[in-house]
């Protein structure tokens, strides 16, 4: 799935068949152990690693958050009904919680919370309308109600509609638990397609774009059930050329691989991911400033354009955690100021929660950005088995010293006056230069013979050492 704005690809979701977001799944799960010291417990949840549960994510009506110990709530071998709200990765499980949420087209039911919210993004006097009509559908039943903004102009029917689903499924959830034992799934939300289409399809989106008739069909059904004035929207893809090509779809997956990313005026910025945050560092390039008069103009240029590609490369990449954004040094306070509201503002299209510290005089800024599953780079790729992820590799230069090493030390204990000194072609290529200088210098200081012997199956880190009688025997 692909989402283009302005004609420009600001988001894709990809998801491979066996390996789907589990965010918003509810299991039926077991506490395997509890620690104390970190406020939280695994519990398992019949995937391959277990899931992780803060006490803060703990329903426990009527205790106070900050007297709340994981220990007096919980022990090992407990039964409880958990939902993922962050996907495996890496060496993490899922991330857990007991404050359940059951999304529906306009609304989010919250089974163990309370009150109604209303999305922000709604104008006042709909967000007042929108949350009388929803304190009579609540009534005196327990939970709280979240108002998405997709429910933006729908009628009290539709909004009714949508909530007896979602207590229907509340009930079906709760009488599966019952019946199931630990740890079971309880409940699977919808794959990535009527996902997006349930949380993003609202009316600022011109059309959808199907390519597969199956699809098609079952896409234009729900909105039909759901909201039937956007079922129209929904078009049927069947050009000649591969829909995700003719929109510039799999070039921007794929540019998602690149460190480099190239900037309208000739600048460029560099990402690079770490274990603790990811570094995005913004360069000139070939922007030398035609047209501007200084050097400060030229530079606050790049920042401003820099500043708009880097919120479409955190939504496109999905990057989470810590950011940190190295913008060019600018001496004026003011146009420090006008590149973290050019940030700011394009922060507003990103529906991940983020949070953004104002520009250092260093010229860095520092965020978060919240992500739940895994962006582009992660599920398109795997780490090397050579550089293991690194980037790097040793270089054949230290691997023929580590092998005059390992010759010197191997040499020392050794009573044959010749050997044949087996290695990789190219750290062999490295020690015959200049003649055979480097082997020369081995047989000197060891006072020893050594014939050098080129073996194509041993990797460049490994030598062998062997008596030259055996080798001609």
């Amino acid at each position: 799935m692909a989402l283009i704005e302005d004609g420009r690809v600001a988001e894709c979701h990809i998801e491979r068949r066996g390996h789907r977001s589990v965010v918003g799944h509810v299991w039926k799960g077991r506490v395997t152990s509890v620690l104390a010291g970190m406020e939280a417990c695994f519990v398992d949840i019949g995937l391959p690693k277990n899931g992780f549960l803060h006490v803060d994510e703990v329903v426990a009506l009527g205790v106070p958050k900050h007297k709340r110990q994981i220990a007096d709530l919980l022990k090992k071998g407990d039964e409880i009904i958990v939902q993922a709200i962050k996907d495996p990765m890496g060496t993490k499980g899922a991330r857990l919680t007991m404050q359940l949420s059951l999304a529906g087209r306009f609304l989010v039911y919250v089974p163990y919370g309370d009150g109604i919210g209303v999305s922000k993004r709604l104008p006042d006097d709909e967000r007042q309308r929108l949350r009388k009509v929803c304190a009579s559908l609540a009534g005196g039943s327990p939970g709280g109600i979240i108002v998405r903004t997709a429910a933006a102009g729908v009628s009290e029917a539709e909004l009714r509609r949508d909530h007896a689903v979602l207590m229907r499924l509340w009930a079906a959830l709760q009488k599966r638990a019952e019946q199931v034992a630990a740890p079971a799934l309880l409940y699977s939300e919808a794959d990535v397609s009527l996902r997006i289409v349930r949380d993003l399809f609202r009316e600022n989106v011109d059309e959808l774009l199907v390519d597969d008739e199956a699809q098609y069909r079952r896409l234009v059904e729900f909105l039909r059930r759901t909201s039937p004035e956007m079922a129209e929207r929904v078009r049927l893809y069947s050009g000649r050329v591969p829909m995700m090509r003719a929109f510039g779809v799999d070039q921007a997956v794929r540019s998602t691989l690149s460190r480099r990313v190239p900037l309208p005026s000739g600048g460029y910025l560099v990402i690079d991911d770490t274990e603790a945050m990811t570094v995005i560092d913004v360069n000139t390039g070939r922007h030398v400033g035609k047209g501007l008069t200084t050097l400060e103009e030229t530079i606050t240029q790049t920042n401003l354009e820099a500043a708009v590609e880097v919120v479409r490369q955190l939504r496109l990449r999905d990057i989470g955690g810590i950011v940190i954004i190295d913008f060019i040094d600018m001496e004026d306070k003011q146009n420090r100021a006008a590149v973290t509201r050019a940030l700011e503002e394009a922060l507003q299209s990103d529906r991940s929660r983020t949070y953004v510290v104002d520009i250092s005089p260093l010229g860095l800024v520092e965020m978060t950005r919240q992500n739940i599953s895994d962006g582009p780079r992660e599920i398109l790729t795997e780490p090397c088995p050579t550089c293991e992820g690194t980037g790097v590799v040793v270089s054949d230069e230290t691997h023929a010293i580590e092998v005059e090493r390992e010759v010197r030390e191997a040499l020392a204990t050794r009573g044959e006056e010749a050997f044949v000194l087996a290695v990789n072609p190219r750290v062999a290529e490295l020690l015959a230069e200049d003649e055979g200088a480097r082997l020369a210098d081995l047989e000197h200081e060891t006072g020893k013979t050594l014939r050098l012997e080129r073996d194509p199956s041993l990797p460049p880190e490994a030598m062998r050492l062997r008596p030259l009688e055996s080798a001609a025997a």
